[in-house]
């Protein structure tokens, strides 16, 4: 299977997933049942929860055990973008090629749509995969862990706060967005290498190359707000060069931009292959990372 027939049926396992993974009616209010699959169902590339699966398959392990946290960092990613667009944030009008959810349902519905898909992805962590195995249960703590470590102020929260005082400078950049974007990137990655059973070796070298991904991904994010036309990115072009955010065009120019994602994929490439993984689709992920459109 080459990587574009992987990402489609990957893409396709995790949409069938998804689907069901909400609580329903009439136990979730309607009204805040609506609101969260509007943000839930409106697309996007699901980069975290393929990353997850991919993980996992690189390591032999089963991708099946990987799905609950897949698509808990889908809810999270998700409840992060509701969250993000919001007046007090970014103020944005549109994602995914669709009005933002506080356009369309109000903030304050939008707010608790957010809070309802980052507490609902816990309690699917929790429940799911069901196994009376004692080695899949602490594979299922140590990733409840990595991916609260990642959601919470030392990871995404902490890179939107650091977002709202403003970045000044290069370090600055770097270190909010590793936080910010690259947090979940990385624990989507060491997510799914942990369920699939991977040794802690292999796992360092993973998170290695997640991390190289993470950053690739946020540098390649702002030359699109840059050059990219909104309906190919489904977000508002220019908006972070119009409120003056300091992004990598800015402070690296669009060359020097592209040099340095350039430079990711080839440290995530050396730490994939140490690990035996520089064939993975892991890897290709990478590729696609940094050579996408949108």
């Amino acid at each position: 299977m080459n990587f574009q027939e992987y990402l489609e049926a990957r893409r396709a396992d995790i949409e069938t997933a998804l689907a069901s993974v909400l609580p329903p009616s009439p136990d979730c209010p309607p009204v805040v049942g609506d609101a969260m699959r509007y943000s839930l169902t409106a697309g996007g590339k699901r980069l975290r929860p393929v990353l997850c699966l991919a993980s996992a398959d690189a390591v032999g392990g089963d991708r099946a055990l990987a799905m609950p946290a897949a698509c808990a960092l889908e809810l999270i990613h998700t409840y992060s973008l509701i969250h993000d667009d919001l007046p007090a944030m970014d103020n944005d009008t549109m994602r995914r090629g669709r009005p933002t959810l506080h356009v369309v349902a109000g903030e304050g519905m939008a707010i608790l749509a957010g809070d309802g898909l980052l507490t609902e992805a816990f309690a699917l962590m929790a429940r799911a995969p069901a196994s009376p195995d004692p080695s899949i249960q602490g594979r299922k703590l140590r990733v409840i862990g990595i991916i609260a470590t990642a959601a919470g102020a030392t990871g995404m929260v902490g890179g939107q706060a650091l977002d709202l005082v403003g970045a000044a400078g290069a370090d600055d950049l770097r270190s909010m967005h590793g936080k910010k974007t690259g947090a979940l990137i990385r624990a989507a990655a060491t997510a799914g290498a942990v369920m699939g059973g991977a040794d802690d070796a292999t796992l360092a070298l993973i998170d290695a190359a997640a991390t190289d991904f993470g950053l690739a991904f946020q540098i390649v994010d702002d030359i699109l707000d840059v050059e990219g036309e909104p309906a190919a990115i489904g977000k508002t072009a220019g908006k972070d060069a119009a409120a003056g955010k300091p992004t990598y065009p800015a402070v690296y120019g669009l060359d020097g931009a592209r040099r340095l994602a350039g430079e990711c994929l080839e440290r995530a490439e050396a730490h994939l292959r140490e690990a035996r993984l520089g064939d993975s689709h892991v890897m290709a992920i990478g590729r696609w990372i940094v050579t996408r459109s949108h």
